[in-house]
């Protein structure tokens, strides 16, 4: 079951998140004088800006809500047990 427009919503704000992360590690990484602290700077940028990127693209073209998928279970679940019936009035 997808979550419908929403999902593309979801994944670019954690995309967003990332990549402002990556940003501040990014101007820290240049304002640093040590090479050795600048590289790790680089990489770690390099990581998040691939991860926003697999983020970003889980959101738009998977569009599945893993809690969503779970509350589904549960509900089913309850539908089935004898003593979940809607009480008459």
């Amino acid at each position: 079951m997808g979550m419908g427009i929403g999902g593309g919503v979801f994944g670019l704000v954690h995309a967003v998140i990332l990549l402002v992360v990556s940003f501040f590690v990014l101007s820290a990484a240049i304002k640093s004088d040590s090479k050795g602290l600048k590289a790790f700077g680089y990489v770690i940028v390099a990581l998040l800006w691939i991860c926003a990127l697999l983020v970003f693209s889980k959101g738009i073209v998977g569009k599945r809500c893993v809690m969503m998928d779970k509350m589904n279970r549960i509900a089913d679940t309850m539908d089935k047990k004898p003593g979940n019936m809607p009480m008459a009035r």
